[in-house]
């Protein structure tokens, strides 16, 4: 069964939550305190975090980065806060989804489904190596200058996309329907925080990538 630590303050949304995603599968485990649910995520890893941003103690934001230090489990972040500087910062911060409240039952088990996929180990394939970066996709690894570099699975699943065919353009809306799914093909954005974060952990002068090239308004290529 596939475990949801779910971090949420509201009481009433807790039991309604429990109830339906219980109904599909998921066991759910609550706590409405982000302190609380960083030392859940280090002692028992669920499969998948549902997290709330306004917790009684620490601010969602900070919790997303806290775990992010630690641990690759797929967090999907279930707010109230709609506006764009929120969403840029939860997702900077490492978070791998954002649904804004009030929200569809529907459409969160989709994206609980979507993230659940995207962090699956991949088949064992070849090993790339591009400059100082060393990509395995079997082993889900990269390594810069020999040393392990920790991506989320949302950065993972976009450098994997990028790196399968070195040299070639992957147009925007290609790489936001596989790596976030059909409904985020207008979302560029998403593209411009998540292809940030990569440079700043993979390239030496993430302002004159080598290896992580944009093709303005057009999409993006990986560069051995």
């Amino acid at each position: 069964m596939n475990r949801v630590l779910l971090v949420e303050d509201d009481g009433a949304l807790v039991r309604t939550l429990t109830i339906s995603l219980g109904a599909h599968g998921f066991e759910v485990e609550s706590t409405a305190r982000g302190a609380t649910a960083i030392e859940r995520v280090r002692s028992t890893p669920p499969r998948v975090v549902v997290l709330d941003l306004g917790l009684p103690d620490v601010d969602g934001v900070d919790v997303v980065r806290s775990v992010r230090g630690f641990s690759a489990v797929p967090i999907v972040v279930l707010s109230a806060r709609d506006g764009q500087d929120a969403k840029v910062a939860a997702l900077d911060a490492g978070a791998d989804d954002y649904v804004t409240k009030p929200f569809g039952m529907e459409e969160l088990l989709a994206r609980l489904r979507a993230a659940l996929r995207r962090s699956e180990p991949t088949a064992p394939s070849a090993v790339l190596t591009a400059g100082n970066i060393t990509i395995d996709r079997g082993a889900r690894r990269v390594l810069r200058g020999g040393v392990p570099v920790h991506l989320t699975p949302t950065e993972w699943n976009l450098l994997d996309v990028l790196s399968r065919t070195p040299g070639h353009l992957v147009s925007q809306r290609e790489l936001l329907q596989e790596v976030w799914g059909p409904k985020y093909a207008e979302e560029t954005n998403y593209l411009r925080v998540y292809m940030a974060q990569l440079r700043r952990k993979l390239e030496e002068q993430p302002s004159q990538p080598r290896h992580l090239k944009t093709e303005p308004g057009a999409g993006y290529r990986f560069e051995v």
